[in-house]
């Protein structure tokens, strides 16, 4: 917060301040006379640029305070655009006349001093003509009929200032309009100050909600990710506590074995919940884990074979994916067949991409391919953490058997 009122503050002065600065170089290089000569009128001036400076500096933060407390960024665009307009009206009309006012109080007003100027000099060029005393009386005579007639017009054009019917004193702007100018450049800088504003508020929101929506996309994948995991473990332990209940009765000192095989593979899935991924050797290693337990239930009927790329071995692959598929071999493959059967486990780099192969005995059936949770679980890991850079198959090939492929690629 104070970062963002320093940079706001640091816009505040150097904007006004540059326009401020822009009017000195104009009046020094192009109206020097008019604004720097005699010395007294040069301090009115700076006096004057002083006063419009803070005027408008303030006039402007008190327009950021009113829009901040009526939270204009939940308008629509039809009530901003309405909210523009009146801001603008508001605060030209507020910094124009509070500089005038200012000057009024502090008898700096660079107008009057003009005027009054100008009745000296008028009355100068009056004594210089050496003109009766009634003069201005003259005034109506048609041009060419009176010297005096002459005289009035030079000074009412020259000044501003001519004498009425009484002989008293009156001002007639020459430079009419430039009122209404002031006011029309004063609403343009307004309306200048307010268009960087709401622009720059615009710009910032829509980078804001780009990073939150970002940070709520990121969020949901996590916890995708961490509902996927919840139920891939639970899943696991469901089919290893009945591997092992198979074993209780028909040999304890093996269902012993088992209990300490399955602890193995616990401690390791414990500690692979802790990040995104592991190495494939430590997925290997619960892999190993759980076919060791597995081969104790089907005795002969299990043949496993590993066909590793030591190279692969520290390539990041995500957590219990491996053994899930493995899983999915021995359930829906091994388990079906009388004599059971063979699973192979393969890992390779094939270009820039690692391939993880689980191929086992069977026949591949439309429920697995289709509603199979551990295949559900890979896919949605996969487009998850790789955002569909990687990909999942699992197909029929040769005779009776059933290939599960992964493809990752070697840089996430």
């Amino acid at each position: 917060m104070q970062k963002i009122s320093i940079r706001y503050w640091l816009c505040q002065v150097l904007g006004w301040g540059g326009w401020t600065l822009l009017n000195l170089f104009y009046a020094y290089y192009f109206a020097q006379e008019m604004y720097f000569t005699p010395p007294e009128k040069r301090n009115i001036f700076f006096a004057l640029l002083a006063v419009e400076l803070i005027w408008a500096i303030l006039s402007t933060h008190l327009l950021r305070m009113v829009l901040k407390r009526m939270n204009w960024m939940r308008y629509t665009i039809d009530k901003v655009v309405l909210m523009f307009i009146l801001s603008v009206a508001c605060v030209g009309l507020i910094q124009y006349y509070g500089a005038k006012w200012t000057e009024n109080i502090t008898g700096n007003s660079l107008t009057e001093y003009v005027i009054n100027e100008r009745l000296q000099k008028a009355e100068k060029m009056e004594q210089e003509a050496n003109v009766a005393s009634d003069y201005y009386l003259l005034k109506r005579i048609p041009a060419g009929d009176s010297s005096e007639y002459v005289v009035v017009s030079k000074i009412k054009k020259g000044t501003g200032w001519y004498r009425d019917k009484k002989g008293h004193w009156k001002f007639d702007d020459p430079y009419k309009g430039r009122e209404f100018w002031s006011y029309i450049i004063t609403f343009i800088l307004c309306a200048l100050w307010l268009s960087i504003y709401l622009v720059w508020h615009y710009i910032v929101k829509n980078r804001k909600d780009h990073v939150d929506t970002l940070k709520l996309e990121t969020m949901v994948k996590e916890l995708e990710l961490k509902t996927i995991k919840s139920h891939i473990n639970p899943h696991f332990i469901f089919n290893s506590l009945n591997s092992i209940r198979a074993l209780v009765d028909e040999n304890p000192k093996r269902a012993r074995q088992a209990i300490t095989e399955l602890s193995n593979i616990l401690r390791s899935s414990m500690h692979a919940e802790k990040s995104e991924t592991v190495t494939l050797e430590k997925e290997l290693d619960i892999v190993k884990d759980y076919l060791a337990l597995e081969h104790m239930r089907f005795e002969e009927r299990l043949k496993v074979e590993m066909q590793i790329d030591e190279d692969t071995l520290q390539h990041p692959v995500p957590p219990m994916m491996l053994q899930t598929l493995v899983e999915n071999a021995i359930k829906h493959g091994i388990g079906k067949q009388v004599s059971g059967g063979v699973v192979r486990v393969i890992s390779r780099f094939r270009g820039d991409h690692l391939e993880l192969l689980v191929q086992n005995t069977g026949q591949l059936s439309s429920i697995i391919n289709g509603d199979g949770f551990g295949i559900k679980s890979t896919e949605d890991r996969l487009n998850l953490m790789y955002q569909g850079k990687a990909h999942f198959e699992i197909r029929n090939t040769g005779d009776n058997m059933v290939e599960s492929k992964v493809v990752m690629p070697v840089v996430i």
